[in-house]
């Protein structure tokens, strides 16, 4: 699985943006609570939602300062 392309972001809105920063940040959090029950979790989709993360919060900077 490939990491995510943050040219699929850039079209976004901000309000769009504001609302799948805080959806990515609920996954990582479920994720995070699902490693410490010893569920069994895919372990590279850390990275992803991590890296998918900041490319939003990269995205939403840029667009606040133009």
């Amino acid at each position: 699985m490939a990491l995510p392309n943050i040219n699929n972001i850039k079209n976004l809105t901000k309000e769009e943006i504001k609302e799948k920063i805080i959806e990515i940040k609920k996954e990582i959090l479920e994720l995070k609570f699902k490693q410490a029950t010893k569920q069994n979790i895919k372990s590279h989709l850390f990275k992803h939602k991590k890296h998918q993360l900041s490319q939003l919060l990269t995205i939403q900077t840029k667009s606040n300062h133009v």
